[in-house]
């Protein structure tokens, strides 16, 4: 700041020497003679200059300062290198190796001793726990680091490597960086390790057997020096009806009975292991158990196996081998044997049959050779040339390695012919098996002479038969299935498969789907096998109906069997039926049309009838009142009739349904009295009615049954004579309600009996009934609606009886009638 005077004065004095010459003018002047630009150049001058000289000055301070911290900065660094040679040389004085993790790389910085923990000097295979570490440490170890280098959590933990070096494994965050020591452990430390490490394994083989026990079916138990329950397993828990282990060691539960206790405190007082087989309650059923308590240190360990089961098969087992004795007592086949010194140990009463041998001599048990010389000398055995060597080549079934059975053909000098079965045991023994086939080959002589006679009768019969084998190839066939494919006798001789078969009569079939369905069915498996017809159309017009049928051994039967003309005739009677079905239909739909279009015009005729008959409108003359009378009569009867043919005709459209409901009998009854009054009047018949006085109701449909019983009163009064009786019963027998309507007419001729209760069928020859033979047909078809009955009584000259079956309790349905 010295400088600036100086420094403007010397800028004034050249400005204004430059501005005058060489004149020494005044300051006055000179200020005064100095222009405004020339003081502009002037204040620029000057403040480059007083820029210079500041920016001098700073860059000599901060030179000063950069000097003053470069030797500071030496000094730390010098103190830092100092520290850090210490750090190394007590670093080196313990062997170690040093992880640490940080910055942006993610490879880790490792230092130190690698050999301490793996023999590879490979320096990433210390962070191959796994490699150096039994798994589960090395899981742990995993996981703290993770821990550490995630969350910057601390550990410690002392491992064993798998070479039996105790190790320290350190984490903790140094400066931002997750640092892992890992150094070798000695004296007390390292004697303290590997007790940790031993009583970790101690502890886990523990958990181990514990957790192998507990999960044991059977009951397993730990007593302490006092004898007293400490741990017991889930088997043993289940067995004295405690909860868990827990529960049953506090309760003290007790598997076995006092006196089984008391034996197995004695034995462990004498440290000796208590062994016997008992029993005992176990989740409330008695048991069988062979228990084991053996003492163990300070306490003892027991285990109760449970052998009911065995016990109840040891008791079946011999109850078996009983039984088999017996069994084998009732053989036709002769069963010996003889143990592994070739002495006879069992043989049945079929053996004792078979060679006519003493019991006694048998209870000696014989040797296999003794029994052998005794048949020899009874001409029993076959001959041989040299008895010896038979003898012992037989013999040398004891002697076998396997225990394949040895199958011999023994023919007998009495024309016997015997199959011999050695069966050599593991143990040393042999079993004989002797069967005679005598018999047998008898029945296989027989059999082959009836399979010739079958196969002959097979031969002559009309129908195609054909037998294929499991393996698909024909084995039998008869001349009627080679004609009727026209199949030559050498392919049928190679026994060809049904595919070439097949094959061969498609040319002859309209239809080959229907050859590929009889292929799949003897081709079938087992479990499909079932017998199926199929229907098969030749190509010259005829038809022939194909069944397939399961054999025994998967064979497989097909026939065929020509059913042209039965086709034909059945689609004769076919459109025939059809035909008829028509004209049913036309006739059915023909009635029930008329009769609704005469019903109509006919109830006006009615209701103009009624109205004339009435006083108010009009007089009418006594022929016209008569004339009058006729007109209703026969409306009202030829409205009775077309009623009649409606339901009829509902009745065969199958749309007629009950009303079902509780029925009084005697109110019915009397309502069909009272309906065929005017009859009664107007022909002087008496009715007489019969209930029971516990007649009751039932269930039926009201108005049908009251039509029945007018329909049957009505053609009670028709045949009977002026001045005649009709009875009307009702009774209850057992579960049926039962209706009896006799009349003491001239009664039905035997020929008219079974068709009275055709529709139209009317006899009215000699008597005053008339009508379109409609009723009976109507109560005929009510009653089957009630699923009730009809019967008829009568003779010629001695009336008819006509009795109505009703159930008593009518499920409830709603059925057209078909």
């Amino acid at each position: 700041m010295r400088l600036v005077p100086a420094t403007a004065a010397a800028l004034l004095a050249s400005t204004a020497l430059v501005a005058a010459g060489d004149a020494a003018p005044t300051l006055p002047e000179l200020l005064g003679a100095i222009r405004a630009h020339e003081w502009a150049a002037f204040g620029l001058n000057v403040g480059v200059v007083v820029f210079g000289v500041v920016t001098a000055i700073g860059l000599l301070r901060t030179r000063a300062s950069a000097a003053a911290a470069a030797r500071q900065a030496r000094r730390e660094i010098n103190e830092l290198r100092l520290a850090l040679d210490r750090s190394a040389e007590l670093l080196t004085l313990d062997p170690h190796v040093v992880v640490v993790w940080g910055g942006d790389r993610d490879e880790p910085e490792i230092a130190g001793d690698v050999p301490l923990v793996t023999d590879l000097p490979v320096a990433r295979r210390v962070l191959a726990f796994g490699s150096w570490l039994p798994a589960d440490r090395a899981a742990e170890l995993e996981r703290a680091v993770d821990t550490l280098r995630s969350a910057g959590t601390p550990f410690r933990l002392d491992v064993v490597s798998q070479a039996g070096r105790p190790v320290e494994a350190e984490g903790r965050p140094i400066g931002g960086r997750a640092v892992l020591r890992l150094r070798l452990v000695g004296g007390v430390r390292e004697e303290l390790v590997q007790l940790r490490a031993g009583h970790d394994a101690l502890v886990r083989e523990t958990a181990t057997i514990r957790s192998f026990l507990g999960a044991l079916s059977l009951p397993v138990w730990l007593r302490d020096a006092e004898g007293r329950i400490t741990w017991v397993n889930t088997a043993y828990a289940a067995a004295t009806d405690a909860a868990d282990g827990a529960r049953a060691v506090a309760a003290g539960n007790e598997l076995l009975d006092p006196a089984d206790r008391n034996e197995a405190a004695r034995c462990r007082s004498a440290r000796t292991p208590f062994a016997r087989r008992v029993a005992a309650v176990a989740a409330g059923q008695r048991r069988i158990f062979d228990v084991i308590e053996t003492p163990a240190g300070a306490g003892s360990a027991g285990i109760a196996v449970d052998v009911t089961e065995l016990e109840t098969v040891r008791s079946e087992l011999s109850v078996e081998m009983e039984t088999h004795k017996r069994t084998l007592d009732q053989l036709a086949t002769a069963v010996a044997i003889f143990d592994a010194g070739k002495r006879l140990v069992f043989n049945n009463e079929a053996f004792r049959q078979l060679w006519d041998l003493e019991p006694a001599f048998l209870h000696q048990a014989p040797t296999d050779g003794d029994i052998l010389d005794r048949l020899r000398e009874r001409r029993l055995l076959p001959e041989q040339s040299n008895y010896r060597e038979w003898k012992k080549t037989l013999h040398r079934v004891y002697e076998a390695v396997d225990t394949e059975p040895r199958i011999l053909e023994w023919p007998l000098p009495d024309g016997r012919f015997l199959r011999v079965v050695q069966n050599p045991d593991p143990a040393g023994g042999v079993t004989y098996v002797f069967e005679d086939l005598t018999q047998r080959l008898q029945l296989e002589t027989q059999v082959q002479a009836l399979g010739r006679v079958q196969r002959e009768t097979i031969d002559n019969l009309d129908e195609a038969v054909a037998v294929f084998g499991s393996d698909g190839r024909l084995s039998l066939s008869n001349r009627a299935f080679a004609a009727l494919w026209e199949l030559d006798d050498k392919v049928l001789e190679g026994r060809p498969k049904i595919d070439q078969i097949a094959s061969l009569c498609l040319p002859y079939v309209r239809d080959g789907g229907i050859l590929s369905d009889i292929r799949a069915a003897v081709t079938a498996l087992a479990d499909e096998r079932r017998q199926r017809t199929f229907r098969i159309e030749r190509t010259d017009g005829s038809v022939l109906d194909t069944g397939t049928a399961p054999l025994p051994g998967g064979a497989t039967l097909v026939t065929f069997r020509n059913v042209t003309n039965m086709v034909m005739v059945q689609l004769a009677l076919t459109e025939r039926n059809e035909a008829l079905e028509s004209a049913a239909k036309l006739r059915n739909d023909f009635v029930h049309h008329v009769s609704y279009q005469l019903r109509t015009p006919l109830t006006t005729i009615i209701g103009f009838a009624q109205v004339l008959d009435d006083p108010s409108i009009g007089p009418l003359n006594d022929k016209q009142r008569e004339y009058l009378g006729y007109i209703g009569a026969s409306s009202a009867s030829l409205l009775s009739i077309i009623n009649d043919v409606l339901d009829l005709a509902t009745i065969d459209a199958g749309v007629m349904e009950l009303e079902l409901g509780e029925v009084d009998i005697r109110a019915t009854i009397q309502a069909a009295v009272d309906a065929v009054r005017d009859r009664i009047t107007e022909n002087q018949i008496r009715i007489e009615t019969r209930i029971a006085r516990d007649i009751g109701t039932f269930r039926a449909d009201a108005q049908r049954v009251r039509q029945v019983l007018f329909n049957l009163l009505s053609n009670a009064i028709g045949f009977s004579d002026r001045g005649g009786l009709v009875v009307l019963d009702a009774a209850r027998e057992g579960e049926e309600i039962v209706f009896k309507v006799r009349d003491q007419g001239a009664g039905i001729a035997p020929d008219m009996v079974g068709r009275m209760f055709e529709r139209f069928e009317t006899r009215s020859t000699g008597t005053r009934h008339r009508g379109a033979g409609l009723g009976l047909s109507i109560v005929q078809s009510f009653v089957q609606l009630h699923r009730g009955r009809i019967e008829v009584e009568t003779a010629p000259g001695s009336g008819t009886q006509v009795k109505v079956i009703f159930p008593a309790h009518l499920e409830d349905f709603s059925k057209a009638a078909e």
